[in-house]
């Protein structure tokens, strides 16, 4: 009778099971993730994650992995992002982003987090950055948060792709931000752009107030001559550009982000972390990176 019980058991068990994989099936939905390791983890001292938070399930989360490291001596500076398309999801730029989150930042992305093989849609919109600063300073604040105390509230970044570039410039007059890269984007014409961009004029870059990184792909890129405009009309703030003949699409996507990667996270270094070693790629004459045989590279108000 005891071995009749435990069979009846099994067979409900597994019809059970059975059932919930029907049910997925039928209805498209799988057992999703909160975190998992992007590539493997990135080239930077601390090994990445991207991660989603119950308090902030509208954004996706880069960060190390074991943040036992950062707090008195060393703390996460805060990097938010923009994605191409003003998509809201950072599906595209996964790479790159858990790349720049192994130098030791906390990198927070625009839309929920992609599950494995997911492009995720929608549209975003730029307050969403703001959320994404505002959020951050507030877990730095929370002692029931996990990153209570690691986050350096007073070194902000706002980047972006394309669409997110634009996002990025619109967000970039916060008092509260450092510096500002803006990748294969730049203000269309004077507040000109499909529906759904931010209608920026050209003299919203007056209101630039941090050193600003344009990282484009050369003529091919659609967004070259916008953020070549740009450029040539930003004199009130340190501007340095570099183009790779690459077009629009950057190098996001390659290996750990690509050559962009190895630049923004140059910058991010420099710029939030005071790193002198790596701000070399960007100063002196002539800087490290105008040596490069895939950059060209153009600065103003850099010595």
């Amino acid at each position: 009778m005891k071995k009749i019980l435990i069979s009846l058991a099994v067979l409900v068990l597994t019809g059970i099971g059975f059932q919930k994989s029907l049910l997925a099936q039928e209805t498209g939905t799988t057992e999703k993730t909160t975190s998992r390791v992007v590539e493997d983890g990135g080239t930077g001292a601390y090994s990445a994650i991207m991660c989603t938070d119950a308090s902030l399930t509208t954004h996706t989360i880069f960060r190390p992995k074991d943040l036992s490291a950062f707090g008195k001596k060393e703390k996460l500076p805060i990097i938010a992002w923009g994605n191409g398309a003003c998509a809201n999801s950072p599906w595209e730029h996964i790479n790159f982003l858990s790349e720049v989150a192994s130098h030791g930042f906390l990198v927070i992305a625009i839309g929920p987090m992609p599950q494995e093989g997911q492009r995720g849609g929608g549209r975003s919109t730029s307050s969403q950055l703001i959320d994404a600063i505002d959020w951050a300073i507030a877990q730095n604040n929370n002692k029931d948060s996990e990153l209570y105390g690691k986050i350096d509230i007073s070194k902000i970044a706002v980047s972006g792709m394309s669409c997110g570039g634009l996002q990025t410039l619109e967000t970039a007059p916060d008092p509260r931000i450092t510096t500002a890269i803006i990748c294969n984007s730049g203000i269309i014409g004077d507040g000109g752009g499909m529906p759904g961009m931010p209608g920026l004029k050209k003299d919203h870059l007056e209101k630039l107030h941090t050193p600003t990184l344009y990282l484009l792909g050369g003529e091919t890129d659609i967004a070259y001559k916008n953020g070549m405009d740009d450029f040539s009309r930003i004199n009130h703030v340190p501007v340095f550009v570099a183009n790779m003949d690459v077009g629009h699409g950057g190098t996001y996507s390659q290996p750990h982000g690509g050559e962009f990667a190895k630049v923004a996270t140059a910058w991010y270094k420099w710029q939030l972390k005071g790193d002198k070693e790596a701000g070399k790629m960007f100063t002196g004459d002539p800087c490290e990176l105008s040596k490069s045989t895939v950059w060209k590279v153009e600065k103003k108000n850099l010595k």
